[in-house]
């Protein structure tokens, strides 16, 4: 198990000035000063603000409703300038090499051939797709939205846990945390200098417009959803509504003459550039699943034509499939001739009868994931699970190890955390948002997410998590 941390000392009491560390000082103060009576009806005042103003998440499997407001925590996570300056420099890193390896692989497949990443993890993933091959993409760029999930398990150990290049979702949920948290404690905020955050709809904006084709200078961009069904609508339509575009699903395109259209009620209106939050498989039943009614019939020719650029772009999906996951340091090698600077969590390839040997016989200390998971989903927690469920889930493994990937069980970082026993230690992970178009670009901090149960390591919204607002410092 990896080493845990704590974000600061002395959250069990906070009163505790002299064991706060300096970055914290100031907010265990406020915390003081403002009582945990007070501070539990703000928290409260945030739930009933999120939930009137229809700030929502659904947690499929719940018997309470398919809808709730997202739990939100009082109480900021902090990083230092300095910290964050690190931080941006390695996410920076990461996301360049990544589009690198997209571009190489729907190109020449150089990585491949130079037998730096095998070949089968690619080419035989069911997240390539091979009709992408040889196609131009706006600037090079396939991932254009990316989220990185950073955990800290030391006082400088920042580690990557996973990448999101498909549709990777929180963002607005980080912009309304911070517009909750300055409405509630107006006063904290004249007492620390964070880092503004309000930014980042202009710098969305900008980069969509920047992948737009080269035949207008006025481009239309759209954000597909697949409707308002879907668990992240609200993020789709409060994304769409700060970009100023519309929310279009399915039904409102169609594709004429080689061109992507709207329908208004002023007659058609071609669309230039399309924010996708619809899964490859289901963008064109022509192409992918013949029964999928949320995407557009013929919108992959008018892709592969450059009439329309899509972000993220079709297939970019094996590039955070975690079974390459491993593969991202040696990404960096390869492309830009430097080292990672922030490490990957140490990781077991299953396809390796070495290594799945090696998991099977102590799955009792490790965490195993499905390769293509996400948001929690289908993964085992080895202390946690019962013998019976190690059993079964090793027979998974045996059938199809390619599919799964084990990593050691990490002791996140802590942070104070309101609950309904007061002021104490929760896990929490990191989830900053890096955009790029004719250059990358990001605001300071990102999504914390935190696991609201004693103990557990799970901090994904999905299931049952909350989140917090993330301060960067500016001194």
């Amino acid at each position: 198990m990896m080493r845990a941390y704590s974000e600061c000392n002395g959250f069990e009491d906070p009163a505790a000035d002299d064991a706060a560390r300096p970055a914290w000082a100031r907010l265990t103060r406020w915390m003081r000063d403002t009582g945990l009576p007070a501070l539990a009806a703000k928290q409260e005042e945030a739930r009933l603000a999120f939930y009137r103003e229809g700030i929502t998440f659904a947690v499929y499997g719940e018997s309470g409703g398919t809808e709730r407001a997202i739990p939100f925590d009082i109480i900021p996570r902090i990083i230092t300038a300095a910290e964050w300056a690190y931080l941006q420099r390695g996410l920076a890193q990461r996301v360049q090499a990544l589009n690198l390896f997209l571009a190489d692989i729907y190109g020449p497949q150089r990585i491949i051939h130079d037998q730096v990443v095998p070949a089968e993890g690619v080419l035989d993933n069911s997240q390539y797709r091979a009709g992408m091959r040889g196609v131009k993409v706006p600037r090079g760029v396939y991932g254009a939205i990316c989220g990185i999930d950073l955990v800290r398990t030391g006082e400088q150990e920042f580690h990557v846990l996973e990448d999101n290049l498909r549709v990777p979702s929180g963002v607005s949920y980080m912009l309304e945390n911070r517009r909750i948290l300055s409405w509630l404690a107006p006063d904290l905020f004249e007492h620390h200098r964070v880092a503004p955050i309000g930014n980042y709809p202009d710098l969305l904006d900008l980069t969509l417009r920047e992948l737009a084709p080269s035949h207008t200078d006025d481009p239309t961009v759209v954000v597909l959803t697949p409707g308002p069904f879907n668990s992240a609508y609200f993020e789709h339509a409060f994304l769409a509504q700060s970009i100023g575009a519309e929310l279009v699903e399915g039904q409102d395109l169609f594709v004429d003459d080689g061109f992507l259209y709207m329908k208004t009620i002023r007659g058609p209106q071609r669309v230039d550039v399309i924010y996708r939050r619809i899964d490859d498989d289901f963008l064109d039943p022509r192409v992918f699943r013949p029964d999928s009614m949320l995407g557009v019939p013929g919108l992959f020719e008018v892709i592969r034509a450059g009439n329309v650029a899509l972000a993220n772009a079709v297939g970019t999906g094996v590039a955070d499939d975690k079974s390459v996951y491993p593969y991202v340091p040696a990404m960096i090698r390869y492309y830009l001739d430097e080292d990672a600077i922030l490490p990957n969590v140490p990781t077991y390839t299953l396809s390796d009868p070495k290594q799945c040997a090696h998991v099977l016989a102590n799955l009792a200390e490790l965490v195993v994931k499905e390769a293509q998971g996400a948001g929690g989903y289908g993964m085992l927690i080895g202390p946690k699970a019962s013998q019976k469920e190690r059993e079964a889930f090793a027979d998974r493994i045996r059938a199809r190890p390619d599919q799964y990937i084990a990593q050691p069980t990490l002791a996140l970082s802590t942070c104070p955390t309101l609950v309904d026993e007061g002021v104490a230690p929760r896990h929490v992970d990191l989830r900053p948002y890096v955009l790029q178009g004719s250059s990358i670009r990001m605001v300071p901090g990102g999504l914390t997410r935190v696991a609201l149960v004693d103990g557990s390591l799970v901090v994904n919204s999905s299931q049952g998590g909350g989140t917090k607002d993330t301060w960067v410092l500016q001194d």
